[in-house]
Protein backbone atom coordinates (compact mmCIF):
# COMPACT_ATOMS: atom_id res chain seq x y z
CA UNK A 1 0.00 0.00 0.00
CA UNK A 2 1.37 3.74 -1.01
CA UNK A 3 2.28 5.90 1.72
CA UNK A 4 1.22 8.36 -0.72
CA UNK A 5 -1.01 11.68 0.56
CA UNK A 6 -3.13 11.28 -2.02
CA UNK A 7 -3.85 7.42 -1.94
CA UNK A 8 -6.37 6.09 0.82
CA UNK A 9 -7.77 3.32 2.14
CA UNK A 10 -11.72 3.56 1.79
CA UNK A 11 -14.28 2.45 4.31
CA UNK A 12 -18.45 2.14 4.18
CA UNK A 13 -17.73 4.46 7.21
CA UNK A 14 -15.03 7.00 5.85
CA UNK A 15 -16.74 6.74 2.02
CA UNK A 16 -18.64 9.63 2.56
CA UNK A 17 -15.92 11.82 4.01
CA UNK A 18 -13.28 10.68 1.60
CA UNK A 19 -15.30 9.67 -1.44
CA UNK A 20 -18.48 12.05 -1.89
CA UNK A 21 -17.61 14.57 0.29
CA UNK A 22 -14.03 14.52 -1.42
CA UNK A 23 -14.94 14.57 -4.89
CA UNK A 24 -16.76 17.86 -4.65
CA UNK A 25 -13.30 19.34 -4.32
CA UNK A 26 -11.58 16.69 -6.81
CA UNK A 27 -12.13 13.61 -8.81
CA UNK A 28 -11.90 10.61 -6.50
CA UNK A 29 -11.03 7.74 -8.66
CA UNK A 30 -12.01 4.50 -6.50
CA UNK A 31 -10.50 1.21 -7.09
CA UNK A 32 -12.27 -2.05 -6.33
CA UNK A 33 -9.78 -4.74 -5.57
CA UNK A 34 -9.60 -7.86 -3.68
CA UNK A 35 -5.80 -9.69 -2.27
CA UNK A 36 -6.33 -12.63 -4.38
CA UNK A 37 -6.89 -10.79 -7.64
CA UNK A 38 -4.00 -10.56 -9.60
CA UNK A 39 -5.02 -7.86 -12.82
CA UNK A 40 -5.81 -5.97 -9.31
CA UNK A 41 -2.13 -6.44 -8.12
CA UNK A 42 -1.33 -5.06 -11.99
CA UNK A 43 -3.16 -2.39 -11.98
CA UNK A 44 -2.57 -0.66 -8.41
CA UNK A 45 1.01 0.49 -9.13
CA UNK A 46 -0.25 2.10 -12.09
CA UNK A 47 -2.93 4.03 -10.23
CA UNK A 48 -0.71 4.84 -7.69
CA UNK A 49 2.36 6.50 -9.73
CA UNK A 50 -0.67 8.91 -11.25
CA UNK A 51 -2.15 9.44 -8.16
CA UNK A 52 1.13 10.70 -7.44
CA UNK A 53 2.23 12.43 -10.74
CA UNK A 54 -0.80 14.55 -10.43
CA UNK A 55 -0.31 15.73 -7.12
CA UNK A 56 -3.50 16.06 -5.39
CA UNK A 57 -5.38 17.03 -9.12
CA UNK A 58 -7.09 13.65 -8.18
CA UNK A 59 -7.40 11.52 -5.38
CA UNK A 60 -7.26 7.36 -5.34
CA UNK A 61 -9.64 5.28 -2.94
CA UNK A 62 -8.79 2.13 -2.50
CA UNK A 63 -11.96 -0.42 -1.47
CA UNK A 64 -10.89 -3.68 -0.65
CA UNK A 65 -14.16 -5.69 -1.70
CA UNK A 66 -13.91 -8.61 0.40
CA UNK A 67 -13.57 -6.32 3.50
CA UNK A 68 -16.49 -3.41 2.37
CA UNK A 69 -19.12 -6.03 0.57
CA UNK A 70 -21.63 -3.46 1.25
CA UNK A 71 -19.83 -0.66 -0.73
CA UNK A 72 -19.18 -3.31 -3.31
CA UNK A 73 -23.00 -4.24 -3.49
CA UNK A 74 -24.19 -1.07 -3.66
CA UNK A 75 -21.71 0.31 -6.88
CA UNK A 76 -22.85 -3.45 -8.83
CA UNK A 77 -19.49 -4.46 -8.52
CA UNK A 78 -19.27 -7.84 -10.23
CA UNK A 79 -15.95 -8.05 -11.89
CA UNK A 80 -12.59 -7.17 -10.40
CA UNK A 81 -10.50 -4.67 -10.83
CA UNK A 82 -13.38 -1.86 -11.37
CA UNK A 83 -12.43 1.91 -10.96
CA UNK A 84 -15.14 4.31 -10.62
CA UNK A 85 -14.14 8.15 -11.13
CA UNK A 86 -16.35 9.86 -9.05
CA UNK A 87 -17.11 13.82 -9.14
CA UNK A 88 -19.42 16.04 -7.23
CA UNK A 89 -20.78 13.21 -5.24
CA UNK A 90 -21.78 10.93 -8.40
CA UNK A 91 -20.08 8.19 -10.46
CA UNK A 92 -18.79 9.93 -13.87
CA UNK A 93 -16.59 7.63 -15.50
CA UNK A 94 -15.33 3.78 -15.08
CA UNK A 95 -13.67 1.24 -16.63
CA UNK A 96 -13.02 -2.80 -15.68
CA UNK A 97 -9.75 -4.96 -15.92
CA UNK A 98 -6.34 -3.71 -16.88
CA UNK A 99 -5.86 -0.82 -18.79
CA UNK A 100 -2.82 0.87 -20.32
CA UNK A 101 -1.59 3.51 -18.62
CA UNK A 102 -2.07 6.10 -21.65
CA UNK A 103 -6.03 5.30 -21.47
CA UNK A 104 -6.66 5.33 -17.86
CA UNK A 105 -4.72 9.04 -18.63
CA UNK A 106 -7.64 9.76 -21.37
CA UNK A 107 -10.08 9.04 -18.43
CA UNK A 108 -8.76 10.86 -16.34
CA UNK A 109 -7.89 14.10 -18.52
CA UNK A 110 -11.96 13.87 -19.20
CA UNK A 111 -12.37 15.02 -15.50
CA UNK A 112 -9.58 16.91 -14.18
CA UNK A 113 -9.78 20.57 -13.80
CA UNK A 114 -6.78 22.49 -15.95
CA UNK A 115 -6.05 25.70 -15.74
CA UNK A 116 -7.89 26.76 -19.13
CA UNK A 117 -10.67 25.31 -17.83
CA UNK A 118 -11.43 28.33 -15.83
CA UNK A 119 -10.83 30.94 -19.15
CA UNK A 120 -13.42 28.28 -20.83
CA UNK A 121 -15.77 28.60 -17.99
CA UNK A 122 -15.70 32.23 -17.66
CA UNK A 123 -16.22 32.27 -21.46
CA UNK A 124 -19.07 30.36 -21.78
CA UNK A 125 -21.34 33.08 -19.47
CA UNK A 126 -19.89 36.06 -21.69
CA UNK A 127 -21.47 34.00 -24.59
CA UNK A 128 -25.04 32.99 -22.21
CA UNK A 129 -24.71 36.98 -21.73
CA UNK A 130 -24.37 38.04 -25.42
CA UNK A 131 -20.61 39.29 -25.24
CA UNK A 132 -19.44 36.51 -28.01
CA UNK A 133 -16.43 39.16 -28.38
CA UNK A 134 -15.60 38.60 -24.67
CA UNK A 135 -16.09 35.14 -24.69
CA UNK A 136 -13.49 34.63 -27.97
CA UNK A 137 -11.12 36.62 -27.04
CA UNK A 138 -10.66 34.55 -23.02
CA UNK A 139 -10.86 31.42 -25.19
CA UNK A 140 -8.30 32.43 -27.73
CA UNK A 141 -6.12 33.00 -24.64
CA UNK A 142 -6.61 29.75 -23.28
CA UNK A 143 -5.82 28.14 -26.75
CA UNK A 144 -2.40 30.15 -25.94
CA UNK A 145 -2.15 28.81 -22.94
CA UNK A 146 -3.17 25.39 -23.37
CA UNK A 147 -3.63 24.09 -27.40
CA UNK A 148 -4.10 20.35 -26.40
CA UNK A 149 -6.64 20.92 -24.16
CA UNK A 150 -9.89 19.88 -26.37
CA UNK A 151 -12.65 21.96 -24.16
CA UNK A 152 -10.72 25.09 -25.19
CA UNK A 153 -11.42 23.79 -28.87
CA UNK A 154 -14.94 22.97 -28.57
CA UNK A 155 -15.90 26.10 -26.57
CA UNK A 156 -13.90 27.93 -29.42
CA UNK A 157 -15.76 26.12 -32.10
CA UNK A 158 -18.82 26.52 -30.50
CA UNK A 159 -18.21 30.86 -30.10
CA UNK A 160 -17.12 30.95 -33.40
CA UNK A 161 -20.72 29.10 -34.88
CA UNK A 162 -22.27 32.14 -33.10
CA UNK A 163 -20.40 34.70 -33.93
CA UNK A 164 -20.99 33.85 -37.50
CA UNK A 165 -17.34 32.19 -38.86
CA UNK A 166 -18.44 28.50 -39.15
CA UNK A 167 -16.07 27.73 -41.64
CA UNK A 168 -13.16 28.53 -38.78
CA UNK A 169 -15.29 26.50 -36.15
CA UNK A 170 -15.41 23.72 -38.74
CA UNK A 171 -11.46 23.72 -39.08
CA UNK A 172 -11.37 23.26 -35.23
CA UNK A 173 -13.41 20.40 -34.98
CA UNK A 174 -11.84 18.42 -37.69
CA UNK A 175 -8.49 18.95 -35.51
CA UNK A 176 -9.97 17.19 -32.44
CA UNK A 177 -8.48 13.90 -31.89
CA UNK A 178 -9.71 10.96 -30.11
CA UNK A 179 -12.46 10.58 -27.48
CA UNK A 180 -13.20 14.11 -28.31
CA UNK A 181 -14.25 13.97 -31.64
CA UNK A 182 -17.41 11.67 -30.66
CA UNK A 183 -18.49 13.29 -27.59
CA UNK A 184 -22.30 14.81 -27.83
CA UNK A 185 -21.82 18.10 -28.15
CA UNK A 186 -19.12 17.58 -30.64
CA UNK A 187 -21.54 16.20 -32.55
CA UNK A 188 -24.27 18.45 -31.97
CA UNK A 189 -21.66 21.36 -33.09
CA UNK A 190 -21.16 19.47 -36.71
CA UNK A 191 -24.79 19.22 -36.89
CA UNK A 192 -25.49 23.20 -36.59
CA UNK A 193 -22.84 23.54 -38.95
CA UNK A 194 -24.62 21.07 -41.98
CA UNK A 195 -27.53 23.77 -40.85
CA UNK A 196 -25.03 26.73 -41.46
CA UNK A 197 -23.35 25.55 -44.86
CA UNK A 198 -27.09 24.95 -46.61
CA UNK A 199 -28.36 28.69 -44.88
CA UNK A 200 -25.17 30.04 -46.65
CA UNK A 201 -25.84 28.86 -49.76
CA UNK A 202 -30.15 29.53 -49.92
CA UNK A 203 -31.45 33.24 -49.90
CA UNK A 204 -32.39 34.93 -47.29
CA UNK A 205 -34.79 33.91 -44.75
CA UNK A 206 -37.13 36.41 -45.85
CA UNK A 207 -37.49 35.79 -49.05
CA UNK A 208 -38.17 31.85 -48.10
CA UNK A 209 -40.72 32.75 -45.94
CA UNK A 210 -42.38 34.67 -49.20
CA UNK A 211 -41.76 32.10 -51.25
CA UNK A 212 -43.31 29.55 -49.09
CA UNK A 213 -46.43 31.96 -48.07
CA UNK A 214 -47.04 31.85 -52.33
CA UNK A 215 -46.54 28.37 -52.64
CA UNK A 216 -46.66 26.05 -49.74
CA UNK A 217 -45.49 22.82 -51.93
CA UNK A 218 -42.26 24.77 -52.74
CA UNK A 219 -40.12 22.08 -50.89
CA UNK A 220 -37.21 23.86 -52.11
CA UNK A 221 -37.96 26.76 -50.06
CA UNK A 222 -39.40 25.15 -46.54
CA UNK A 223 -35.99 23.31 -46.30
CA UNK A 224 -33.86 25.77 -47.03
CA UNK A 225 -36.14 28.24 -44.46
CA UNK A 226 -35.50 25.45 -41.59
CA UNK A 227 -32.10 25.95 -41.68
CA UNK A 228 -32.12 29.39 -40.69
CA UNK A 229 -34.90 28.58 -38.26
CA UNK A 230 -31.92 26.73 -36.57
CA UNK A 231 -29.72 28.69 -36.50
CA UNK A 232 -32.01 31.09 -34.82
CA UNK A 233 -32.67 28.29 -32.33
CA UNK A 234 -36.41 28.25 -33.63
CA UNK A 235 -36.14 24.56 -33.68
CA UNK A 236 -40.10 23.62 -33.76
CA UNK A 237 -40.75 25.80 -36.47
CA UNK A 238 -37.64 24.18 -38.18
CA UNK A 239 -39.09 20.36 -37.37
CA UNK A 240 -42.51 21.34 -38.97
CA UNK A 241 -40.99 22.15 -41.94
CA UNK A 242 -38.98 19.26 -42.70
CA UNK A 243 -41.54 17.05 -41.19
CA UNK A 244 -44.34 19.14 -43.87
CA UNK A 245 -40.97 17.84 -46.95
CA UNK A 246 -41.07 14.61 -45.38
CA UNK A 247 -45.07 14.38 -45.96
CA UNK A 248 -45.13 15.24 -49.10
CA UNK A 249 -41.91 14.06 -51.00
CA UNK A 250 -40.37 11.08 -48.96
CA UNK A 251 -37.07 11.00 -51.19
CA UNK A 252 -36.18 14.94 -51.25
CA UNK A 253 -33.18 15.20 -52.26
CA UNK A 254 -31.69 12.17 -51.17
CA UNK A 255 -33.54 11.95 -48.04
CA UNK A 256 -32.49 15.29 -46.38
CA UNK A 257 -35.64 15.90 -44.58
CA UNK A 258 -35.35 12.87 -42.55
CA UNK A 259 -31.65 13.70 -41.99
CA UNK A 260 -31.86 17.16 -40.77
CA UNK A 261 -34.59 16.18 -38.61
CA UNK A 262 -31.94 13.43 -36.85
CA UNK A 263 -29.52 16.43 -36.57
CA UNK A 264 -31.61 18.68 -35.19
CA UNK A 265 -32.61 15.56 -32.49
CA UNK A 266 -28.42 15.70 -32.14
CA UNK A 267 -28.40 19.75 -31.24
CA UNK A 268 -30.92 19.28 -28.89
CA UNK A 269 -30.01 16.18 -26.88
CA UNK A 270 -32.98 14.76 -25.42
CA UNK A 271 -36.03 15.60 -23.82
CA UNK A 272 -40.27 15.16 -24.22
CA UNK A 273 -40.00 17.66 -27.52
CA UNK A 274 -37.91 15.35 -29.41
CA UNK A 275 -39.87 12.30 -28.43
CA UNK A 276 -42.95 14.10 -30.23
CA UNK A 277 -41.00 14.94 -33.14
CA UNK A 278 -39.09 11.98 -33.46
CA UNK A 279 -42.76 9.47 -33.48
CA UNK A 280 -44.53 12.06 -36.07
CA UNK A 281 -41.44 11.41 -37.86
CA UNK A 282 -41.83 7.50 -37.65
CA UNK A 283 -45.74 7.88 -38.60
CA UNK A 284 -44.71 9.80 -41.86
CA UNK A 285 -42.15 7.40 -42.81
CA UNK A 286 -44.08 3.92 -42.01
Amino acid sequence: MSDSPYVHNITEASFPEQVLRASQRVPVVVDFWADWCAPCRMLMPVLAKLADEYQGRFVLGKVNTDEQQALATRYGIRSLPTVKVFKNGEVMDEFMGVQPESAIRAILERHIERASDRLVEKAAEALEAGDGACARFLLEQAMDKDPANPRVKIGLARTLMQTGEPERAEIILDDLQGEAREQPEVNALKAQLAFARIAAEAPDREALERRVAADPIDLDARYRLSAHQVLAGEFEPAMEQLLEVLRRERGFRDDAPRKALLAIFEILGGGELINRYRSRMFNILH
